[in-house]
């Protein structure tokens, strides 16, 4: 991907609105910011993909999401009561995430950004995760667990980029979580009244059975702890017993490669974002894990923690003010664009800034 910088330092021009696209994976977002107020959010629109049957078909989510865009688009322009053309940049969701799905994303705004001549900034999914986590939460330096259907890691900023400390080696966590309640006939739907089903069963469970904890180095691995789970449950034992130590067994996993992670960054602060965070349990376990190392707990509010376009056009915005845009031509999605791919020369001074308050 070819990335422009388009002025020079001290001659960047005024910020003010910015639009975010994503289309990463389940859901269709549209935000709208406004970075010199102080309620940034100008929109939030979102239309989201519930598949009947088993997980996300990419390309039914991907019809979904063509169908549902010019809605989606329509509302959030309306609810931040703007035009297109008072827009000062487009931003747009390349990666990672599922082909089909970031297509339709990156056509939108190919298409916005040529047809009105718009700047197009080209957002890391992953790293805008981050950044609204650390806008919302006032996060200053934080070690950052990320947990959601597709993503499982561990990042900390060092040296210009989000260093990976930690990450799965197979499946995400939520991915685990997911398919074996969907193999076991919990779900779906996974989450009920805010909490997974795999949680609530897990409340039931008397004891912790013998399968797999995983931890490899500074890195986790769950697809052996899935198959493990389902042979116990296909054995007859007790659905709420392999709830529990399927939940204990990969929650305790997560906390322990974060918690190597603090101590080595030297960190204050753990950030979790991704939908997997919402979990009561699994806060639970931080919590008593950021006590015991001296340090801060934030947790990014529920509905900014899962994907939605705000955070697109909030990190948008905050690399258009370092002046990257991408063009229209050289704007391709990639489905494995890493968080530690990505310079992140915004927060160089921000970071600087911190150093020298400690």
């Amino acid at each position: 991907m070819r990335l422009y910088r388009v002025y020079k330092e001290g001659q960047l021009k005024a910020l003010v609105k910015v639009l975010g696209i994503e289309s990463t994976a389940h859901t269709f977002g549209v935000g709208v910011v406004d970075i010199e107020k102080d309620n940034f959010i100008l929109a939030d629109a979102r239309a989201q993909y519930s598949p009947a049957v088993g997980g996300i078909h990419p390309r039914e989510a991907a019809r979904f999401m063509a169908e549902n865009a010019p809605k989606v688009l329509r509302s959030a322009l309306e609810e931040a009561k703007l035009k297109i053309r008072e827009l000062d940049a487009i931003a747009v969701a390349l990666g990672p995430g599922l082909g089909p799905c970031l297509r339709v994303g990156a056509t939108v705004a190919r298409t916005l950004a040529a047809y009105y001549e718009k700047p197009l900034v080209p957002v890391n999914h992953a790293v805008a995760h981050v950044e609204i986590g650390i806008k919302l939460t006032g996060a200053k330096d934080p070690v950052v667990v990320y947990l959601s259907g597709g993503n499982t890691l561990v990042a900390a900023f060092v040296e210009g980029r989000y260093r990976v400390f930690g990450e799965t080696l197979d499946i995400a966590l939520g991915n685990l979580l997911d398919v074996f309640a969907r193999e076991v006939g919990l779900g779906p739907p996974y989450v009920v009244k805010g909490v997974h089903v795999v949680d609530a069963c897990a409340e039931k469970g008397e004891e912790v059975l013998d399968l797999p904890y995983v931890v490899r180095g500074q890195d986790v691995a769950f697809s052996g702890l899935l198959t493990a789970a389902l042979r116990l449950f296909k054995k007859g034992k007790k659905l709420e017993d392999i709830c529990l130590t399927l939940r204990e067994m990969a929650y305790n996993a997560v906390v322990e490669v974060a918690a190597r992670c603090l101590v080595h960054t030297g960190k204050r602060e753990v950030m979790l974002v991704g939908g997997v965070t919402a979990s009561p349990y699994l806060r639970e376990k931080f919590e008593k894990m950021c006590k015991l190392y001296d340090a801060e707990l934030r947790v990014v509010p529920p509905r900014y923690a899962v994907d939605n376009g705000v955070m697109i056009a909030w990190t948008g915005a905050l690399a258009y003010s370092k002046g990257i845009v991408v063009p229209v031509e050289d704007a391709v999605i990639r489905q494995r664009w890493r968080i530690d791919e990505v310079d992140i020369p915004w927060r160089n001074q921000l970071y600087r800034r911190f150093l020298r308050q400690k």
